[in-house]
């Protein structure tokens, strides 16, 4: 519902056509506190009533509420084995992978995200925080994370709230946001409130969290919600039932960030020489088991909970991070939260597919049977990677914030891909990576294989044990400072016609990345061709953007491309336009779809494939790796036998061809690569299931291509969520877009 003021209804009314999209008036807001719902088919009134009565003056309300005894059930730790807890934790949903809910959402859509779950060569979805850039220039945006430590509520639920900010700013640390007091928490409150003892422990962790924590870290909580019906009854054979959520706050992170470049993700880097693994323990030491992981997976609460000890601390730890970040001394770096320390040490050995040789004897004081409390407490904390010749620099750099007691050597890479751990002397776990790395996917990989095609969650599963997967790399034939339409800088702007049709949400990213070749980029909506408000007469070149026309409920860009074919005047200004020997176009995604449902009016795409449901059942959004085959392709030209990542980003992208002959026939320029170097038959390497591997096409003169992946949204070497060292400012993609710029001149 939108008030909109009675002088802009026209204007209004304009974008929603031009948008096409529905609205109704429905009434006007007057200076009476009545509100009055007319009914014109029987002529009254069936709603007329004062805004009092509607609303009211409701009364204080006065609980009285009385703390219930908190009970507990021991964690036995003397008779657990470590290898046997390891894989219990691993494949603990709190803890294991959530690919199979990751990889379904659009993370590159607006071509402005730096930072999403995924990181390292192996696109492990390990990261601690969320980074968008402010715009297509320059380097400042927003950080966003998230802390949960709903478990520890079942035995003190103050702990729950401060540990829940504590994680979450643990998290959005390995951001480049400076001071604490920049950080904003969003406060998402949960409680079976009327259910014995809730009340007074939601009281006791708002005081924590509202009175005390908050501004003892200088921070805020401006905005947030609740939920207080957490608690559900009903009977079951006569018998009175009912069922209460513990009581819950889910915290939300928010900061402006300084510079994007710099956010610290978990993989380890290896071409640094000798580095070593720092954990900076909160804990201080306490280990405590409390609504752990571990007690989970052995049905037990434990007894006493981790906490938010010391504010200071937690504030200098912050102060600290940011510096030594800033500094450049951090290469590395993982907070310690579900899991504990084996989950943080394990997701960072998975990002990097590397060893880790780890000693805990500094954290068990040298007592046997401590290396489980060592390894699974879920204290506040985090473990980074620094060089070892920069070992001082560090240590001095902690002492400034009054960490250095907490600061300890743990470990360091190793060349095999063992994770091996030591205490006392004695090496008490030894294991594969890989295998690690699949107890940790599995119960992703279990419930990806009940909603999607089973067979391509078994193979993106296999895929984890592929020792021989090199993981995404860059192989360019062009160099991509090269500026190949600089001698056109002076030049008059080309016009380039950025089309959408209802559903599209790409266009801001294609824009942004034809403007920065040189083109000048006018926002084209179906509706304005089709009224006759735009004609494509006055374009060089025409770009069919991703997204979701009609919702894709017409089938992969089939409405869109209908809206052309059957409106006589979209259809002869089409025709026109892909006739004209100085005009170029470019399909992606949705765009793609459409145009290959227009190869009847494109010169020289009679062989161009439909795209169909994706192989998996499902949409896609992954950064893969891909091969940019020999072609006429005008905007691929230079570019030929190049192999680097790009991103896609769809649920219709698999390429059917009619047979085997259109298939031969069909101008390839793009296909996907397998860890073999070869066309990419399997999941997930290739997404959808296209035949060959093959996604992008072109015509026989190369001025129309498609494609379902998205080299708009990696424009700039930050939009990638991995990358080789060494990349500058400009991202490989945009020659693409350059190559456009040459193309007209």
């Amino acid at each position: 519902v939108l008030a909109i003021s009675p002088g802009s209804i026209e204007l209004f009314d304009r974008l929603c056509r031009r948008e096409r999209c529905p609205y109704a008036v429905l009434g006007e807001a007057s200076n009476e506190r009545d509100l009055v719902v007319n009914d014109p088919r029987f002529d009254n009134q069936p709603v007329n009533l004062p805004l009092d009565v509607l609303l009211g003056k409701p009364p204080k309300m006065t609980r009285d509420v009385v703390h219930a005894v908190e009970t507990s059930e021991a964690l036995d730790i003397s008779t657990i084995d470590l290898r046997e807890a390891a894989m219990r934790v691993l494949r603990l949903p709190a803890v294991a992978g959530k690919e199979f809910l990751i990889t379904i959402g659009d993370r590159s859509v607006t071509g402005l995200v730096a930072r999403d779950q995924m990181v390292g060569p192996w696109q492990v979805p390990v990261a601690d925080v969320a980074v968008t850039a402010t715009d297509y220039t320059g380097y400042t945006g927003e950080a966003m994370s998230m802390g949960e430590r709903t478990p520890i509520a079942l035995l003190d639920a103050a702990a729950s709230g401060r540990m829940a900010i504590g994680e979450a700013l643990t998290n959005i640390a390995a951001a480049a946001i400076g001071d604490i007091g920049r950080v904003k928490l969003s406060a998402n409150w949960m409680a079976a409130c009327g259910h014995e003892g809730e009340d007074a422990r939601l009281y006791d962790t708002v005081r924590a969290v509202g009175m005390e924590l908050c501004p003892e870290l200088g921070i805020s909580i401006p905005v947030g919600k609740d939920s207080l019906s957490m608690k559900t009854v009903w009977s079951e054979k006569g018998v009175a039932r009912e069922m209460t959520a513990p009581l819950s706050l889910i915290v939300s992170a928010f900061a402006p960030v300084a510079d994007i470049r710099r956010t610290l993700t978990p993989e380890l880097q290896l071409d640094q020489g000798e580095t070593d693994l720092m954990l900076i323990d909160l804990g201080e030491g306490r280990h405590r088991l409390g609504g752990s992981a571990l007690a989970q997976v052995y049905g037990a609460t434990g007894e006493q909970a981790p906490d938010v000890d010391d504010a200071a601390m937690l504030k200098a730890f912050f102060a600290g991070i940011q510096r030594l970040s800033r500094e450049g001394l951090i290469m590395a770096y993982h907070d310690r939260s579900d899991g504990g320390l084996f989950a943080t040490l394990a997701e960072m050995a998975f990002a990097a597919r590397t060893g880790l040789t780890v000693n805990l004897e500094i954290l068990s004081g040298g007592r046997s049977g401590r290396e489980v409390e060592a390894l699974f407490a879920e204290e506040l904390g985090a473990v980074i990677q620094i060089r070892r010749a920069d070992r001082e620099k560090v240590l001095a750099h902690l002492a400034v914030a009054g960490l250095t007691h907490i600061a300890h050597i743990i470990g360091h890479p190793r060349q095999d891909r063992r994770l091996l751990i030591a205490s006392d002397g004695e090496v008490v776990f030894s294991e594969d990576i890989h295998a690690l790395q699949q107890a940790w996917a599995e119960t992703s990989f279990r419930m990806q294989a009940l909603r999607d095609n089973p067979d391509c969650a078994r193979e993106g599963f296999d895929a984890i044990a592929d020792r021989q997967d090199p993981g995404l790399f860059a192989e360019l034939t062009f160099a991509p400072s090269e500026d190949v339409c600089a001698p056109f800088i002076n030049s008059m702007r080309p016009q380039m016609a950025v089309l959408r049709e209802q559903g599209v949400n790409g266009q801001v990213e294609m824009a942004a990345a034809f403007d920065r070749a040189g083109f000048d980029c006018t926002d084209v909506h179906m509706s304005d061709i089709i009224a006759g408000r735009v004609s494509l007469d006055a374009f060089q070149g025409l770009v069919a953007c991703g997204g979701f026309s009609f919702g894709d409920v017409l089938g992969a860009g089939r409405g869109w491309a209908n809206s052309v074919l059957y409106n006589e005047r979209a259809r002869d200004q089409f025709s026109a336009f892909f006739q004209r020997p100085d005009s170029f176009a470019l399909g992606v995604c949705n765009g793609c779809q459409m145009m290959s449902h227009l190869k009847g009016i494109i010169p020289g795409a009679e062989a161009w494939p439909a795209f169909v449901r994706n192989r998996s059942e499902q949409f896609e959004a992954r950064l893969l790796q891909v091969e940019v085959l020999d072609s006429a392709s005008i905007l691929l030209a230079g570019m030929a036998g190049s192999k680097l990542p790009l991103v896609v980003a769809h649920g219709e992208g698999q390429a059917q061809f009619d047979n085997d002959q259109q298939q031969a026939n069909a101008l390839a320029a793009l296909r996907y690569l397998g860890p073999d170097g070869g066309a990419a038959t399997t999941y997930p390497y290739n997404p959808n299931g296209s035949p060959a591997g093959l996604t992008g096409f072109t015509t026989a003169d190369g001025r129309f291509t498609i494609m379902m992946p998205h080299p708009e949204r990696l424009f700039r070497s930050l939009q990638y969520s991995w990358r080789p060292h060494g990349w500058g400012e400009d991202g490989p993609w945009l020659r693409m877009f350059r190559n456009a710029r040459r193309f007209v001149g």
